[in-house]
């Protein structure tokens, strides 16, 4: 028997040899339509790279990121037993979140007084934690009231870690308002916390993404809101070095890891640009990140774990200093101290037991995030360039030129999540109408403030709403709308289909009543009227259907079928549109109206 290394028994690994196999995998399939995919801004992405020459990348200050949690609950003394709870449990950094901010959904904290912080951060000693405010519209007034209270408690400002947190342009693109002294405000802020370690101006991606943008629009904005905070420091009387050292940013984590990654990295890249052109030395940029709202969902929440757990991975090892995870409850109301430990503990494993952040660029020479990083930062560039031709991040949003450019991509991706080519788990896919309500604090959110330049969306709303409807003809009539699943033929012949469409259905909260499946349509248009339903679904094989469709159909009007759906897109849909079938469900099609219409059906027969 030999005795050799297994791999020198096989010839070498090359990308010829596996082209070779995909094409036979394939069997004359196309390469591009089947494997390469492409990003909402058009980024190319390979089934397979080559490994990179590493790139010079900034990269995050040495040591593990933080794990800042939120704080917002309304009840000061509460708000101060959550932070205390979460240092001792862990974290090594609060965001104190303020009432009427767009990030406090509702609820948060009054910050406009040195008593107000002081009750809020009760016990807590600032020399020992980063801490950052998101104000929100109330910015200034909490930045003012931080500095009183660290002279009334006597701290040494060049001890403290702060982050002020203010974005005037991004508070007016979220809330519509805008200080006419903004400009003078933020550089007197920046001469009255002179001396301290944290940063006064913040460029803060959540306005854009919530509103739908893509990566390179997120990016592109962040990026020309830096720039501006730069030029306003700097007309202030602030040297650049001064005016870059107040600045930090914060772009939010998506499930995406791939592109959160890409992001995170082609922010430090961004920034160093910057810094050539105004002629500074390259510092670390501090990054902030935030799980993203607009990915959370009210149905079967439980996921949201996964997905904001997915995102602090991706925006750790993309180089982020700072992690802030929302709690899987968010979208549901304030979350309690279970949803807040899950939150918190999810970092802890990833710092702790998985070591994510011993390694300052663990992406540094990999062909996929060396790629995708260099196409995010060469587009984030034009685009910010574009953005800088327009007059700047706020005059192009003042113009509308890029919320318009974000509402197209929107659009897009709102075809995308109709037609499930951008599957919502719990929500789209797999949904679980008997899901058992989870817990959530008894306090009810603040009205929402009227929208500002930009809408902030959740991706699950439309499909959510389907479900609220649901859930009240429930309430009101004891019983969802259903739909009766016309299977035709054995259970292996209809089990596909049936199952796809009984999944389907459930997305609207529609509910699917099965069987094993019938020969005879006059049997089926017996269980049909048994039903008490309105609408039907006819499910089975292509092979079936050509025989058994067309009279299936026609039985299931005959017996009072109010709408009738096949499961499928048989080759004779015009013949089966003359006997009956009023819609095709498949994969593809537009779930969304499919459903909406679906229980407008079964309404106008309640």
């Amino acid at each position: 028997m030999e005795d050799r290394p297994l791999a020198e028994l096989f010839a070498p690994a090359t990308e010829a040899r596996w082209r070779s196999a995909v094409e036979a995998a394939l069997k004359g399939g196309d390469f591009e339509k089947r494997l390469v995919t492409r990003t909402v801004d058009g980024l190319r992405i390979e089934p397979l790279y080559p490994a990179a020459d590493p790139v010079v990348q900034p990269v995050r200050a040495p040591g593990p990121w933080r794990l800042a949690q939120r704080v917002d609950h309304p009840d000061s003394d509460k708000a101060a037993a959550q932070a205390l709870t979460d240092l001792e449990g862990g974290a090594d950094a609060l965001v104190l979140v303020g009432e009427g901010a767009p990030a406090a959904r509702g609820f948060g904290l009054a910050l406009d007084s040195a008593q107000a912080l002081d009750a809020a951060l009760k016990g807590t000693m600032l020399p020992l934690i980063a801490l950052r405010l998101d104000a929100g519209p109330q910015g200034f007034a909490a930045a003012a009231a931080l500095k009183d209270l660290v002279g009334r408690r006597g701290d040494d400002p060049a001890a403290l870690d702060l982050d002020l947190g203010l974005d005037p342009i991004g508070s007016f693109a979220a809330t519509g308002a805008l200080e006419a002294d903004w400009e003078a405000r933020l550089s007197a802020t920046l001469a009255a916390f002179a001396g301290h370690r944290g940063r006064v101006a913040l460029a803060d991606g959540r306005p854009y993404h919530e509103a739908g943008c893509s990566e390179v629009q997120e990016l592109a904005a962040v990026l020309a809101a830096a720039v501006a905070y730069l030029r306003a420091f700097e007309a202030g009387g602030h040297s650049l070095e001064a005016a870059r050292d107040a600045l930090a940013v914060l772009l939010v984590a998506d499930a995406g890891e791939f592109l959160t990654i890409a992001k995170f990295r082609a922010i430090r890249r961004l920034w160093a640009r910057v810094e050539e052109a105004c002629g500074l030395e390259p510092k670390p940029l501090r990054v902030h990140a935030e799980t993203a709202w607009r990915m959370m969902t009210r149905r079967d929440p439980f996921v949201n774990i996964l997905r904001t757990t997915m995102a602090s991975a991706s925006a750790g090892l993309g180089g982020a200093d700072s992690v802030t995870a929302l709690p899987y409850t968010l979208a549901l109301g304030l979350p309690d101290a279970f949803a807040r430990r899950v939150v918190r503990n999810s970092q802890i494993i990833l710092l702790e037991e998985s070591n994510l952040a011993r390694v300052s660029d663990p992406a540094a020479g990999a062909g996929g995030f060396e790629a995708l990083t260099q196409q995010l930062t060469e587009q984030a560039w034009a685009a910010f360039q574009e953005i800088e031709k327009e007059g700047g991040l706020l005059a192009s949003l003042k113009a509308g030129a890029l919320p318009g450019r974000i509402a197209q991509l929107r659009e897009t991706r709102a075809r995308r999540i109709a037609t499930r080519q951008e599957p919502l788990t719990g929500s789209s896919e797999f949904p679980f109408l008997a899901e058992k309500p989870v817990t959530v604090l008894d306090i009810a959110p603040r009205p929402a403030a009227a929208g500002g330049v930009l809408p902030s969306l959740r991706l699950a709303e439309p499909f959510e709403a389907l479900r609220d409807a649901s859930d009240a003809a429930l309430a009101a009539n004891g019983r969802r709308p259903s739909v009766f699943l016309a299977n035709l033929g054995p259970v292996a012949v209809h089990n596909a289909r049936s199952t796809f469409a009984a999944n389907a259905f459930a997305a609207g909260g529609i509910e699917a009543q099965t069987n094993d499946g019938f020969e005879a349509s006059a049997e089926l248009a017996e269980a049909f009227k048994a039903s008490d339903t309105p609408i039907a679904c006819l499910c089975s094989s292509d092979a079936l259907y050509a025989t058994e469709a067309v009279p299936a159909a026609e039985a299931l009007k005959a017996a009072g079928a109010r709408f009738v759906y096949l499961a499928g897109r048989p080759a004779e849909a015009e013949a089966l549109k003359a006997a009956g079938v009023d819609a095709f469900l498949y994969a593809g099609c537009d779930l969304l109206a499919l459903l909406a219409e679906a229980q407008r059906q079964s309404r106008a027969s309640a």
